[in-house]
């Protein structure tokens, strides 16, 4: 059934520019008007489906909302441009409020260790990610993401809404569910998603699917779902905002000597920051998708992300023209020092590492580097630069800078 479907995701840089050429034509009034529905797997055509490249920035989000600005006014695509920057809200909102994944982190660690001793709940745990719960679009969501890798956005809050107030099962749990499944898996988007729609992200305000909605928005193929719950409580206490810390000022980045990049989970195609190197001479790939849960990750994303890396570290050494031998990949920080040495660089770059299992992994790099005699440089794309000190807050803060901040970036 789901055989041929991972075709529309393969990792390649290339596959992603294509995705975004032949959408590009459907982003503006069309995008608006059939965004919200769900038409089933295979059938995602409303929507973008870029989400896994932007993601891991194997193509970023300036270069998306420049090529849909070049075919339509910023009046048409307004709504596509819109969820292209809810990614930005979102991350620039955990970077503010780091807490929120440190508290999610732990919690999602506890509870899969709890399902181990607690019957009830690895009961009820394995009958809603194996989708037996006799809800049926909750069932067939259940297949599509572990099948393919992706939901339908719309989609996504029904099953988050049915997970916490349906089944009653812990938000964290399903945020793992999803984060370990899903190929744009997101520690921001993913965490603050499932927090809204538990109602612990916007204070008073919770999610509940409703049956005519989902009727609606599935063109009919789900009708009179009986089984939902008819209320949708806070699961946990009244949303409070965690403590709000600054955004992360970084060192400005000195080329000086030979240098060598750094390449994360987080931004597979730092062309900017390449420019601005200097004698780039090596270059190492180090992945948190292993770490991204307790529980064990998607084949299917697994080989995503891994293809993904691959292909970054052969573009980059055939654009410096890197032996075989300054090209690695690395599984800790103590192997990253180790390339580090043994290409007797002056320093290393890598763009900023954003909230998520890569930061707490990465956490004692730059101690380690200095250490052996060699400058750590984090460097912020001028996108989040922008755009995150709007973001610590409602979105609506955000929206309302859009059109100064493309503007500025000469995108209109």
């Amino acid at each position: 059934m789901f055989g041929d479907f991972l075709f529309m995701w393969y990792p390649k840089r290339i596959n992603g520019l294509e995705q975004l050429e032949r959408f590009v034509a459907r982003s503006g009034r069309r995008y608006t008007a059939q965004r919200n529905f769900d038409l089933g797997m295979n059938r995602h055509e409303h929507v973008s489906k870029l989400s896994p490249w932007v993601r891991h920035r194997i193509i970023s989000e300036e270069e998306v909302v420049t090529a849909v600005l070049k075919t339509h006014t910023l009046s048409a695509a307004e709504k596509f441009v819109q969820e292209v920057f809810w990614r930005t809200y979102w991350k620039g909102w955990l970077e503010a409020h780091p807490k929120v994944w440190t508290d999610y982190s732990v919690r999602a660690s506890e509870l899969a260790e709890e399902i181990e001793s607690n019957t009830q709940l690895r009961d009820q745990f394995l009958m809603a990610t194996k989708g037996k719960t006799g809800i049926a679009c909750f069932d067939d969501w259940t297949q599509e993401l572990i099948e393919s890798g992706y939901l339908h956005n719309h989609a996504r809050m029904w099953f988050a809404s049915i997970w916490v107030f349906t089944l009653k099962l812990p938000w964290e749990l399903g945020a793992d569910f999803f984060i370990r499944h899903l190929l744009d898996g997101d520690p921001a988007s993913n965490t603050l998603s499932w927090r809204w729609v538990a109602g612990l992200h916007t204070k008073g305000k919770t999610y509940l699917a409703r049956s005519d909605n989902i009727s609606k928005f599935t063109k009919g193929r789900y009708t009179n779902i009986t089984q939902l719950s008819n209320e949708a409580l806070p699961a946990g206490s009244v949303a409070e905002t965690p403590p709000l810390l600054p955004l992360p000022i970084h060192e400005p980045f000195k080329s000086v000597g030979p240098t060598g990049l750094l390449l994360t989970d987080e931004d597979l195609n730092p062309a900017k920051l390449i420019k601005e190197t200097g004698p780039l001479v090596a270059v190492a790939n180090f992945s948190s998708v292993e770490r991204r849960s307790s529980l064990p990750i998607s084949p299917n994303v697994l080989n995503f992300v891994c293809g993904a890396h691959e292909d970054a570290s052969m573009r980059f050494k055939q654009m410096k023209s890197l032996n075989n031998s300054s090209v690695a990949g690395c599984k800790s920080v103590k192997e990253i020092c180790e390339w580090a040495l043994r290409n007797d660089l002056n320093q290393v770059v890598t763009p900023h590492i954003s909230v998520g299992p890569t930061r707490d992994i990465l956490e004692g790099l730059s101690k380690d580097l200095e250490l052996n005699g060699i400058k750590f440089y984090q460097v912020m794309n001028q996108w989040d630069l922008m755009s995150w000190p709007h973001s610590s807050r409602g979105f609506f803060k955000l929206r309302k800078k859009i059109p100064k901040m493309l503007s500025e970036l000469h995108i209109i």
